[in-house]
């Protein structure tokens, strides 16, 4: 049985950035959060690094590059994660939406942080 991965679709970690992705997108688009042009798009900003340094870095296909790019991947997830502080803190997000905008945020880190450290035996492997 092949459990290679081809593409970069393929990685739980980009499918869960993708979802969070979505649901950033719709709650900063409405309400106040929405004229908060700054956070709105800083938040934005972040969660679609997620998966595009994910993708990029599986396509570089050199172990050591996708290892940073995922580095730098869950940073924008850490970076996210503040960001929601932000928001709760400032009154855009009910603490049922934070609690679960966070829940996946730390989840997704968790998994990248995961693929990561894989991604490093495989590199120091070689």
């Amino acid at each position: 049985m092949n459990n290679k991965i081809e593409r970069f679709e393929d990685f739980i970690a980009w499918q869960k950035a993708r979802t969070l992705t979505a649901k950033i997108y719709k709650v900063t688009g409405e309400g106040i959060f929405a004229r908060d042009f700054g956070l709105r798009d800083q938040m934005r900003r972040a969660a679609v690094s997620i998966m595009s340094n994910i993708a990029e870095g599986f396509e570089r296909g050199r172990p050591a590059e996708f290892h940073q790019f995922l580095s730098i991947a869950k940073g924008s997830c850490a970076e996210l994660r503040s960001q929601l502080y932000v928001s709760l803190d400032a009154g855009y997000l009910s603490d049922p939406a934070f609690n679960d905008l966070l829940k996946r945020a730390i989840e997704v880190g968790q998994i990248i942080g995961g693929l990561r450290a894989s991604v490093e035996r495989r590199r120091d492997s070689l």
